[in-house]
C-alpha cells in the first residue's frame, strides 16, 4: 500500500456524554484512555472517533448546516480514505502518537442530535474508532499518516 497521508482538520471534545462536542485547537492523548477531558475516553476499544471531512462535505453539499464535531467525532480528518483501511491498521499523528483502528462504524441509536436534525447520520457508516497506543499531544493542522507494516 502506498503511504496515505492526511491532516487533522478539527479536534472535538465534550465533558459529558450526550452533550454537543466543542472544537478545541489541541488535545492530549493518553495510552489506553483517549483524549484527556473527553467524556468518551476510557479503558475500552472506542477511545477516539474519527470521521473524514470528505464525508461531512457530502452532507453539507445537500444543504445541511453542519460543521466538524457535529457527528460527535473527536478528530475530523482530511485526506484519509478510511474505506481503504482495516481493523488493526495504525495511524501516526503529529509524528509520534499512534492510534490503532478497532472498529468501523457503530449502531445508530436514532436519539442523537444529528439524527434528529437531519434524519440520518453518517457516523454509523463512515466513522472509525481507535485506541491510543502511543501518547502525545495533537493540534489542528497536524499530519496523519497510515503506518505500513
Amino acid at each position: 500500500m502506498a503511504t496515505i497521508k492526511g491532516r487533522i482538520k478539527a479536534i472535538s471534545i465534550s465533558e459529558k456524554k450526550g452533550m454537543r462536542k466543542k472544537n478545541v485547537p489541541e488535545a492530549k492523548l493518553e495510552v489506553d484512555h483517549g483524549i484527556v477531558g473527553d467524556a468518551h475516553a476510557g479503558k475500552w476499544h472506542r477511545q477516539i472517533s474519527l470521521l473524514g471531512f470528505e464525508s461531512i462535505a457530502k452532507v453539507i453539499a445537500q444543504g445541511a448546516n453542519i460543521s466538524p464535531g457535529d457527528y460527535a467525532e473527536n478528530i475530523t480528518t482530511e485526506g484519509i480514505d478510511f474505506s481503504l483501511l482495516k481493523v488493526g491498521d495504525k495511524l501516526r499523528l503529529s509524528r509520534d502518537i499512534e492510534l490503532e483502528i478497532t472498529q468501523f462504524g457503530k449502531k445508530c441509536h436514532h436519539d442523537c442530535e444529528i439524527f434528529k436534525l437531519l434524519g440520518d447520520c453518517i457516523m454509523p457508516r463512515e466513522g472509525v474508532f481507535t485506541k491510543v497506543i502511543k501518547s502525545g499531544s495533537i493540534k489542528v493542522g497536524d499530519e496523519i499518516e497510515v503506518m505500513n507494516d
